[in-house]
């Protein structure tokens, strides 16, 4: 996507199909512009945030197994909705959780804060990079002829998505599969990242209201990079 693309384009043209609302009505989908973000690595303020979120997750963990948290649950029921079996192919929130006990990856420094957000709020969150970006965000169930550019053994990989699978795509492809499940190769962030489209996945029990919490905390810490970021969002649900 050219930089010239601003924040207000992206999400007043970002769409979700109507048939993804038929498998949920529930769905909100929170998405997120931040621009104006100083490159760099992984520091300690990243470092720090991921291992609180490990002592959440292990805390949450005491209680109740991950497939008991509320949102788990209801994402596994909704990944069984579409055809994808959640206890091998499992949502962005349960992988995380459950890799919390032993120790989060470190990858760099603006998805170490994403995936902290997301493990202390319990919800579903990922990043795209916007430079990296083709057109505009839309989530849809695949036709079966969608693009997915992964890895394998060092290689690139491309995959197409059974037909009704739920995709985040833009225009080069999809970007995500199985709705929060595995994000692409091309548009992940990276040190060098400035511009960034985070979704923010939410469904009964979550509230709005733990939604927009999830959304302001990661918003604070963005901010708290520089004087400089800028900051729009737009909340997406069913008509």
């Amino acid at each position: 996507m050219s930089k010239t693309a601003n924040a207000e384009a992206i999400l007043k043209g970002a769409h979700i199909a109507a048939n993804v609302f038929q498998l949920r009505p529930d769905y909100r989908a929170l998405l997120m512009v931040v621009e104006g973000i100083p490159p760099g690595p992984s520091d300690s303020t990243s470092e720090a945030l991921l291992q609180e979120a490990e002592a959440s997750a292990r805390e949450s963990l005491s209680r109740q197994a991950v497939t008991e948290i509320p949102h788990v649950a209801a994402w596994r029921d909704t990944y069984k909705a579409f055809g994808a079996k959640p206890k091998k192919e499992r949502n962005s929130l349960e992988s995380l959780m459950r890799r919390a006990e032993g120790g989060l990856p470190r990858v760099n420094r603006l998805t170490d804060i994403y995936n902290a957000i997301s493990i202390k709020h319990q919800i579903p969150l990922g990043g795209e990079d916007l430079d990296k970006y083709s057109g505009l965000p839309k989530l849809i169930r695949a036709t079966g002829q969608e693009k997915f550019d992964t890895s394998s053994a060092g290689e690139t990989v491309t995959e197409l998505p059974p037909a009704g699978e739920v995709v985040w795509c833009d225009d080069a492809g999809v970007t995500c599969r199985r709705w929060n499940w595995r994000q692409c190769s091309r548009t992940a962030l990276s040190d060098a990242t400035t511009r960034i489209l985070f979704i923010l996945d939410a469904l009964e029990p979550l509230s709005d209201n733990a939604l927009e919490d999830a959304a302001d905390e990661l918003g604070r810490l963005l901010s708290n990079l520089s004087p400089d970021v800028r900051i729009s969002r737009r909340v997406i649900r069913a008509s």
